[in-house]
């Protein structure tokens, strides 16, 4: 079993990341920089346990890897590092929003999880909390409810794998099927952003399907 996940970023997906694997999940931890003395700082501040923090390319030893990184810098890293990502799985959580978030990077009949794939060939990627903004990752309960997280991937092992070592924080992880359902996904969350904006509760918007009593298993 993986023992090892590394986030890769500082920014506020990758900090709100660490901080629920920190504080809720059993596995070692790389936190990948650009600037490992930033990340250190943030470690002291948040008063994070199990964190080891290193750079961008000492992250790629772990077996689980999520870059958190924007989706129009991802597949350039993706290629730059497809040697030592062979064999890994990679978690993408990423959506293809265009720079002023008015519509998306890719076709209709693509993802940015599913060019992700084609791009690490020899890795596993699976997609999961690219329907979940930031503030939720920081804040997971609202009211008491929990949000969804949807995680997909053609690799059923590799998302068992992953589900096992989140399965500690506080969402709901429900399985939604192969890579080529985040066409949908990905377009869901900019409608959540637009409905965010208008009921002004940005960036505090999450999914929460009825009806689940229990997840179901991969197949």
């Amino acid at each position: 079993m993986t023992k090892t996940i590394s986030v890769l970023g500082t920014g506020n997906m990758g900090k709100a990341l660490v901080k629920q694997l920190s504080t809720h999940g059993q596995s070692r931890i790389l936190w990948g920089s650009r600037n490992p003395e930033e990340a250190e700082q943030l470690v002291r501040e948040l008063q994070l346990s199990n964190v080891t923090v290193c750079t961008n390319e000492e992250a790629l030893q772990a077996d689980l890897i999520i870059p958190a990184f924007h989706a129009s810098i991802l597949k350039d890293w993706a290629v730059a590092h497809k040697d030592q990502l062979q064999g890994k799985i990679v978690v993408d959580i990423s959506n293809p929003f265009n720079s002023d978030f008015s519509g998306f990077t890719t076709s209709w009949g693509e993802s940015s999880a599913e060019q992700l794939q084609s791009l690490l060939p020899a890795s596993a990627v699976i997609g999961a909390f690219k329907n979940t903004f930031f503030k939720v990752v920081e804040e997971p309960l609202c009211q008491g409810q929990q949000s969804d997280v949807l995680v997909t991937g053609n690799d059923e092992n590799a998302v068992q794998t992953f589900l096992e070592h989140v399965k500690a924080l506080p969402f709901r992880f429900l399985q939604a099927g192969k890579l080529e359902n985040n066409r949908t996904i990905e377009r869901f969350t900019l409608l959540e952003l637009e409905l965010a904006i208008r009921y002004n509760t940005y960036p505090y918007i999450s999914l929460q399907i009825f009806g689940i009593q229990q997840p179901v298993a991969a197949g």
